[in-house]
């Protein structure tokens, strides 16, 4: 157990900011997984910006690492512009 003040606060935030990375992860990883089951182009040109902002958005936080924030852009556009 924490022997210090600022120990049992640096628990409660790190818990508090793990839970938020996870929820934001999962969002992340929904809106990926619905945007490549996609099979209308139109529909995916539109969301595609969105997802890429989202993704983008969690890189700069380190939610996930910056290069697989950057492959996950690179095969979502080369899926959406296979369609």
């Amino acid at each position: 157990m924490a022997n210090h003040k600022s120990a049992l606060k640096r628990i409660r935030s790190n818990n508090a900011k793990r839970l938020r990375n996870k929820y934001q992860h999962k969002t992340m990883r929904n809106a990926v997984k619905s945007l490549r089951e996609m099979t209308d182009k139109k529909e995916a040109a539109v969301i595609l910006p969105k997802v890429s902002s989202l993704i983008d958005k969690l890189a700069k936080r380190s939610v996930i690492h910056k290069n697989k924030a950057a492959n996950l852009k690179s095969s979502l556009t080369i899926h959406v512009n296979k369609l």
